[in-house]
């Protein structure tokens, strides 16, 4: 169980994580998928880098990892609600995201509240 409590996915070592913004056709497979990061999300995959992609409905994910060995692709389906993913005007922009943001996000949770803001600043 102590592996399960080291980076995001337990197994999988994750140093970064991107939301690739708009809708994909999650029909796509790893190839497809591979293809739009390094066509329009990071020039090609990083190792230990996380990319998540969204359905129009946003109630699916799949996370694609490079480990350095190879590529894992991961599904994700809420039975009910929907990921609360951002409006991208670019769909083919990106977003970086915390391991903490993340969390939230897989559980259908607010993540965009979290802030990477540490202190308090207004009394």
């Amino acid at each position: 169980m102590r592996a399960m409590a080291q980076g995001v996915f337990g197994m999988i070592r994750i140093d970064a994580i991107w939301l690739a913004l708009g809708a994909s056709d999650l029909r796509a497979g790893m190839d497809t998928l591979l293809a739009r990061v390094v066509r329009e999300i990071d020039g090609g995959a990083r190792i230990h880098t996380a990319y998540v992609f969204a359905n129009r409905g946003t109630t699916r994910l799949k996370v694609l990892v490079y480990d350095g060995a190879g590529l894992w692709l991961c599904n994700r389906r809420l039975q009910q609600g929907r990921f609360v993913w951002p409006n991208g005007d670019n769909a083919d922009a990106a977003l970086s995201i915390t391991p903490a943001q993340w969390d939230w996000l897989i559980v259908g949770a607010p993540w965009q509240h979290l802030s990477a803001q540490k202190k308090i600043t207004v009394v």
